[in-house]
């Protein structure tokens, strides 16, 4: 911090310049109001306003500008149009800062520090000779994420970007009367009242709160116990001031004695208790738990008595399974002893009929406590695809303990460091996430002016209306039931095996959500818990957060979302497939392949733009969720829909659709045209799934610019960014000065082929090299499991449940090559019969064979071929019952309809990249298999079509039909 005013005496030692900055005029340029730029001009075209907001914005696009030089050189940088506005934003900020002799000698100062591009700063002006302030920092350590001007003290709120730690420094220029001064306590009491985060002061206070700071120690002043009662008011910590013979006129007043505070070691609690499904077959357990429910009396709200008797449900469960349930490894070696024992005893001699009786006891309590053991270890190893039963017991034990192993974190790197002791680890995760979760404080842009599709009024009603048991009980039974459990301990199972003693509770507790739009705090506790996201994880990115909600909550939550489904589609636009009914995942990727193949076979050059947005359920601000859904028409109980939101989210990214669709109709962003016969001409801009967004637009420099100022505004007013490091520009065909376009938005040059949410993006689809990725994941797959883990009837289950469903995802838009199916086929049938072993086994039946269906004498196993074929034949049969989905609309507007609308024609040319031509020649065979069920028969092709019994009448009558007039007549036509 440096103190300034309009006497250069009174700053020795700093060189300034009495020369104003003019950052425009510099490079040449004509200095115009901000207003009248085009980053101005745009964002009010969009529906921003700007004004009184310039200060906001300069700080904004300084820290985007921050992301940026992580990515690009200086010498890019300085040529996009971004760093122009930013430029021309900086110059009308600064030049409003209160005349031009104090920006001047503010430049001075600045320019005089050396540090180039990285510095920042804030200033204070002078008033005449005095109280001039300027704060100066490293963009490169810190950055501003708000600040405050007082009359006599400037305030920066920091965060630090090694550690994401916020603080505050206020830089003070106290004023000499005893009146003035008690205006700085006010001051520095208001400032202490905005924020709570660590606070440092430091500047001329020109009060002393030590006799040792004055060169004539006297006695204790009026003034500096005054002094002492502020700083003890404020709870600061006072510095004792270094006073020497300087010649400056500045003191070096900074706090330079960092404090680090360290605390003892974390105890680790008691193991949490975890209800175990495996309670639910023992006979009699349900009564003894609807005996133990309807004991317990709790007075108070619905959802407090349902908390408080889950919570004595649990003591009792432990006494329970302590003293009477037992050890189960105890009980099982016991069981196995009785067994030995009548087998010992029957060796010796014949057994009485009560010892048979005895020793059959025996055998079953034995079998029991397996079977039980079986059922712990599943629920244990997450390992679901296998059912119980099938003495998997030493699988599910290998596997549990594979999964604790995994889960064991040593050590992990957080932005750049690495943790190793225990205590670090747990105090730097849990600092990185409150940091994540936390709700930056600052400027957010106003979204009024932003047009989105609305609900009826009917619509928002039906949403609110109170919950029906059915609703509620529906909900609860489509929910798995061997998920892991969130803090509450309870499975799903739970809740549905003892439905009918514990409804009431339930339903009362829905009851009190729907009038008071509240429910007890404790049951919407959370445990966050760390996915990796590759093998070998050791990076704190490189791991997934999920919540383990507890299971009302979780309920609760299901419930909500059925209702919202209901209305999803009617203010999510076409162009987002997630969590919209009748929409897919595979839509998004078959779309932006004909898109690439539409380009190329036009020879036009394009860009896609793959975007992808930061911590994205983390990040999003909940006021700018609650301004989305009240301008969609959602009732004021909206806001109590937290437990929903992956739902929220797709409506909040209903934003940046909006932006996007009003830039393509500006003529600011083109799209790509997707250009068939001369009636159909479809423009497809950009593509959503959750927070995986793409856009497409000409190779177009400008164009960029518009769409990094549309991510811009929508960050501001949402919360989320784009993480430049995962997103990428992406040219189709020979695109020139690729790099300076990538510098507009920021982000990285990548190449074809790509992929798009797990599936290849511009690939040549015969190839075979797409489907490696699908080969190593199968293979990796199968070298966790040894033949001795599972048996053989478990292997078929595998085999089905798994290893055959993991193609499925590929297999379901592209067609597998024919070598890739049979490397894949031998791999189940090695493991079918060798369990994984390196030595091969014999195969003692054929393949063909064991894939017969089991009424023929097969396993019931699928081919590849004949699956893959059945899974681009669905698409054949969405085609005709699908009415204005974008993916039909692509493909019509594309390649064209016949039959009535039903069919599309067939595609010509080259494959290129684009999928539907292999998916069309699954058309004639599905076709023979369809037939017509006649309603006003108006979209039914009387002679061709199949509607009466099993064939076509132009097959059963040849003759008529070659007589026939009006062949392609309607079975409408033809009745009437």
């Amino acid at each position: 911090m440096v103190e300034f005013n309009k006497d250069p005496n009174l700053a020795r030692g700093v060189e300034w310049n009495t020369e104003r900055i003019e950052f425009l005029q510099a490079r040449g340029e004509k200095e115009d109001r901000w207003e009248e730029s085009s980053l101005a001009k745009f964002s009010h075209f969009l529906g921003f306003s700007t004004e009184g907001l310039e200060k906001e914005i300069l700080n904004f696009l300084v820290k985007i500008r921050k992301r940026r030089e992580k990515i690009h050189s200086k010498v890019l940088m300085e040529k996009s149009k971004f760093e122009r506005e930013l430029k021309r934003l900086e110059c009308s900020v600064n030049s409003e800062k209160g005349g031009d002799k104090n920006s001047a000698n503010v430049g001075g100062v600045v320019r005089s520090l050396g540090s180039g591009r990285f510095l920042d700063w804030r200033a204070l002006d002078a008033d005449g000779a005095a109280r001039g302030l300027l704060i100066c920092w490293d963009k490169r350590s810190m950055e501003v994420v708000d600040w405050e001007e007082g009359q006599y003290s400037l305030s920066c709120r920091f965060k630090n970007v090694e550690d994401g730690t916020v603080w505050v420094f206020t830089g003070v220029y106290g004023p000499f009367t005893r009146e003035a001064r008690e205006g700085l306590w006010e001051e520095l009491g208001a400032v202490r009242g905005i924020w709570d985060e660590p606070w440092c002061l430091g500047g001329d206070f020109n009060s002393t709160l030590y006799q040792g700071e004055r060169n004539r120690q006297g006695r204790i002043t009026l003034n500096m116990r005054r002094f002492a009662h502020i700083i003890d008011d404020l709870g600061l910590l006072a510095r004792q001031i270094q006073w020497g013979d300087s010649k400056e006129a500045a003191r070096p007043v900074s706090d330079h004695f960092p404090i680090l505070l360290e605390g003892g070691g974390l105890r680790r609690g008691p193991s949490p208790f975890r209800f175990e499904n495996m309670w639910l077959k023992v006979e009699g357990f349900l009564d003894l738990v609807r005996s133990w429910w309807r004991e317990i009396e709790v007075r108070g709200t619905a959802s407090y008595r349902l908390a408080a008797k889950t919570k004595e449900l649990k003591q009792k469960l432990k006494v329970w399974n302590r003293e009477v349930f037992g050890n189960l490894e105890d009980n099982k070696r016991t069981a196995l002893q009785q067994v030995d024992h009548w087998d010992g005893v029957e060796c010796e001699r014949s057994l009485s009929l009560e010892e048979i009786e005895l020793k059959k006891e025996a055998k079953e309590s034995y079998k029991k406590w397996v079977m039980l053991e079986e059922s712990h270890w599943r629920q244990l190893s997450r390992e679901v695809w296998l059912k119980e039963g099938d003495k998997n017991t030493r699988f599910f034990h290998r596997m549990a303990n594979a999964h604790r192993n995994n889960n064991t974190l040593d050590r992990v790197k957080i932005d750049g460091v690495w943790l190793e002791e225990n205590q670090e680890v747990r105090e730097g995760i849990a600092n990185a996430f409150h940091q994540r979760l936390s709700e930056e404080v600052g400027w957010k842009a106003d979204i009024e002016g932003i047009q989105l599709d609305r609900i009826s009024h009917q619509e928002a009603e039906s949403l609110e209306i109170p919950f029906s048991e059915n609703e509620i009980h529906s909900a609860l039974m489509d929910m798995s039931g061997d998920k892991a459990p969130g803090p509450d301990g309870f499975t799903m199972a739970f809740w549905q095996s003892s439905w009918d003693f514990v409804k009431e509770e339930i339903l009362e507790m829905f009851k009190e959500f729907h009038e008071q739009g509240s429910f007890l705090k404790s049951l919407n506790n959370t445990f966050l818990v760390l996915i990796p996201k590759k093998g070998g994880a050791d990076d704190l990115g490189d791991f997934r957060p999920i919540s383990l909600l507890g299971g009302l909550y979780k309920l609760m939550a299901k419930v909500l979302a059925n209702r919202l489904k209901r209305v999803l589609n009617k203010v999510v636009a076409p162009t987002h497939n997630a969590f919209v009914m009748g929409r897919q995942i595979l839509d998004a990727s078959l779309i932006a392949n004909e898109v690439i193949d539409s380009w190329q076979k036009r020879k036009k050059k394009g860009l896609i733009c793959k975007l992808d947005i930061e911590k994205a359920y983390d990040s999003i601000n909940w006021n700018f969720l609650l301004k989305t859904l009240h301008k969609m028409g959602f009732g004021p109980r909206a806001s109590s829909r937290g437990s929903i939101v992956p739902y929220l989210f797709v409506l909040g990214m209903e934003v940046l659709d909006a932006l996007i669709r009003r830039a393509v109709v500006g003529g600011y962003l083109s799209g790509c045209s997707i250009k068939g016969d001369r009636r159909h001409n479809l423009k497809i801009s950009h593509l959503f799934f959750v927070d995986d967004t793409i856009v497409f637009c000409e190779a177009n420099k400008e164009h960029l610019t518009h769409l990094s100022w549309i991510l811009l505004w929508f960050e501001a007013a949402s919360g989320l960014r784009i993480n430049l490091d995962k997103s990428e520009i992406i040219p189709v065909g020979v695109v020139e000065e690729i790099e300076e376009m990538a510098v507009e938005l920021g982000c990285r040059v990548g190449s074809l082929p790509s992929q798009y949410l797990g599936l290849p993006l511009g690939a040549p689809h015969k190839a075979s090299s797409v489907w490696d990725g699908v080969e190593e994941k199968v293979r990796r797959r199968l070298a966790r499991w040894k033949r001795q883990y599972i048996s053989k009837g478990g292997r078929i289950t595998l085999i089905r449940s798994v290893l055959a469903s993991m193609p499925i995802y590929h297999m379901s838009l592209f067609r597998m090559p024919k070598s890739v199916a049979k490397r894949l086929d031998k791999v189940q049938r090695d493991f079918l019969w060798g369990g994984g072993s390196e030595e091969k086994k014999a195969h003692l039946i054929k393949w063909e064979a064991i894939c017969e269906d089991k009424s023929k004498g097969g396993l019931g196993l699928r081919k590849l071929v004949f699956l893959n074929k059945a899974l681009l034949g669905k698409w054949v049969w969405r085609f005709a019952i699908d009415r204005d989905d974008l993916w039909k609309q692509v493909i019509v507007a594309k390649y064209g309809q016949e039959g009535l609308g039903w069919r599309a024609k067939k595609a010509y040319g080259t494959i290129g990249v684009g999928v539907w031509k292999e998916i069309w020649k699954e058309s004639d065979w599905c076709w023979d298999n369809m037939g017509f069920i006649v309603g006003k028969g108006n979209k039914i092709n009387f002679w061709t079509d199949v509607w009466c019994e099993d064939t076509r009448l132009a097959q059963s009558f040849p003759h008529l039909y070659a007589m026939a007039s009006h062949r392609n007549a309607t079975v409408e036509e033809m009745w009437d």
